[in-house]
C-alpha cells in the first residue's frame, strides 16, 4: 500500500491537482502547481524543497563499517573521512551496475565508524551479504529518517535563515551536523539538480516542524516546493543519469545488453582500480584491458529546426512536452542503429532540446552527427542529435 512520506501532512494540502506517483512505496509530489516549469524556475533563480524521503536510506555502524564500504564502491573508501560525502556506483562481481548513490561518512560514536548509505533500490540484503566477516551492524533507516532537498542559487540563504548558522564553509560533498528549530538535522551538500544545494536528512517523527522552520524562512528567498516533474527536467539538464531510465541495474537485467559498467554510463571518472578489491574490480580491469567499453553515454543537442519541420509535414505547429520523456528510441548513423535515446526534454532554461544517449564508443565523439528517431502524429521519421559534452548547465556556483 502506498503511503505518504513523514512531510506528507504538509505537502498534501499544497498539492491541490492531486498530482501524485509512487516511489517507493511513498507518495511522491509530480508538481504542486499549475505548471511544473514553475518549480524548475525555483530550483534554478530562486530556492525549491523536494521531499526525497523515499530514497533506501541504511545506517553502517560498527569498527568495520569503512572496510565493508571499501569492499562494495569502485572509489577507494581510506579517503572517506568524517565530513566526507561519496557519490559512486557498486557492481556485481561482473561489473555491472547495481545501483548509485551517495555514501556518508558520519561523525565517529563511541570509537565507531558510521556510515549513511543512499540508494534507489533496497540494498540491505546485498550490504548484509557482504558484510560477512566484519564487525558491523547494517541497518534499514529508510522510515525513520526523512529527507528534503533545499536546492537553487538562494538555497543557502534559506538554510543560513533557518538554522542560524553559516553554511559558506560547507564544501561540495561534505557534510555536517547542525540545528534547525531544535531539531537535530544532518545536513549535505548535494543534490540531483546540478545546481548549488543541499540536502537535509531529518528525525521522520519532526520532518513536519523542519518544513515548516524551512518554509518561514524561505519564504523572502522566494521558497517553493517542487516534484518530480521539475526535478526530472533539472537532472536531466545536469547530465545526471536515472536508474531503470539511462541504465537498467544488473539485479533487473534480463540479457547481457541490459546490464551496463560504470565506464557505460558516464561514471568511469569515479572509478579507482588501485583501490582495492572490491567487487567487481577484476571484472572491470578485463574491460578496460580489452579497450574500454563497447559504449558511451553522450549528451545530444537534437535539432529544433528538424522538429519543427517533422511537424509541418503533417500540418501541425511545432511543439515540445514539458515533461521528460523516459522512452528510448533508436539513434543512428548512416542509416544503421548506433545505439538509443533514453532521456529526452525541452530545457526551459538552456532553449533547446536535450537527450541523454547510449552510443557507440565510435560514435561517442563530440560534434558526431547523429539521427535519431522522432514521431509526430503517429508517423515516425528522424531528426539529427549532435554529440555534445555533458553536463549541459553546470553553473559555477554549484560548487562555490
Amino acid at each position: 500500500m502506498t503511503v505518504g512520506t513523514a512531510f506528507h501532512p504538509r505537502t498534501a494540502p499544497l498539492n491541490a491537482g492531486l498530482q501524485w506517483r509512487e516511489w517507493s512505496g511513498f507518495f511522491a509530489a509530480s508538481a504542486y502547481h499549475a505548471s511544473h516549469v514553475i518549480e524548475v524556475n525555483a530550483i534554478r533563480e530562486a530556492a525549491a524543497l523536494i521531499d526525497v524521503s523515499p530514497l533506501f536510506k541504511y545506517e553502517l555502524r560498527g569498527p568495520d563499517a569503512v572496510r565493508l564500504v571499501d569492499r562494495l564502491i569502485v572509489r577507494d573508501a581510506a579517503k572517506l573521512t568524517p565530513g566526507r560525502v561519496f557519490y559512486t556506483p557498486w557492481c556485481d562481481e561482473h561489473g555491472k551496475v547495481l545501483d548509485d548513490g551517495t555514501i556518508h561518512r558520519l561523525d565517529d560514536e563511541d570509537g565507531a565508524q558510521v556510515v549513511r548509505w543512499t540508494a534507489a533500490d533496497p540494498q540491505v540484503r546485498w550490504l548484509r551479504m557482504n558484510a560477512h566477516g566484519l564487525d558491523v551492524e547494517v541497518r534499514d533507516v529508510s522510515e525513520s529518517v526523512a529527507a528534503v532537498a533545499l536546492q537553487g542559487p538562494l538555497s543557502r540563504d534559506v538554510l543560513e535563515a533557518a538554522t542560524g548558522a553559516p553554511f559558506a564553509d560547507l564544501r561540495f560533498f561534505r557534510r555536517r551536523r547542525a540545528t534547525l528549530a531544535g531539531i537535530p538535522i544532518d545536513v549535505s551538500r548535494t543534490g540531483y539538480t546540478g545546481d548549488v544545494g543541499y540536502e537535509l536528512w531529518i528525525p521522520a517523527d519532526r520532518a513536519v516542524e523542519a518544513w515548516d522552520a524551512l518554509v518561514a524562512a524561505g519564504e523572502p528567498y522566494r521558497l517553493r516546493p517542487a516534484g518530480m516533474l521539475a526535478l526530472d527536467i533539472a537532472r536531466l539538464e545536469a547530465g545526471l543519469i536515472l536508474i531503470e531510465v539511462d541504465y537498467t541495474s544488473a539485479a533487473h537485467s534480463q540479457v547481457p545488453s541490459q546490464s551496463y559498467s560504470p565506464y557505460e554510463i558516464g561514471l568511469g571518472r569515479l572509478v579507482d582500480l588501485g583501490a582495492g578489491d572490491f567487487v567487481g574490480r577484476r571484472a572491470l580491469i578485463a574491460e578496460m584491458t580489452a579497450g574500454g567499453p563497447p559504449r558511451r553515454l553522450v549528451g545530444l543537442d537534437i535539432d529544433w529546426p528538424e522538429i519543427e519541420a517533422l511537424h509541418a509535414a503533417q500540418g501541425l505547429p511545432p511543439s515540445a512536452s514539458s515533461i521528460v520523456s523516459r522512452a528510448a528510441v533508436p539513434v543512428f548513423a548512416d542509416g544503421r542503429q548506433v545505439g538509443r535515446v533514453t532521456s529526452t526534454g525541452w530545457s526551459p532554461l538552456l532553449k533547446k532540446m536535450l537527450g541523454l544517449g547510449s552510443v557507440g564508443a565510435a560514435h561517442a565523439r563530440p560534434g558526431t552527427r547523429l539521427a535519431m528517431e522522432w514521431t509526430v502524429e503517429a508517423r515516425r521519421g528522424t531528426v539529427a542529435a549532435t554529440v555534445v559534452d555533458l553536463p549541459f548547465f553546470d553553473p559555477p556556483r554549484k560548487r562555490a
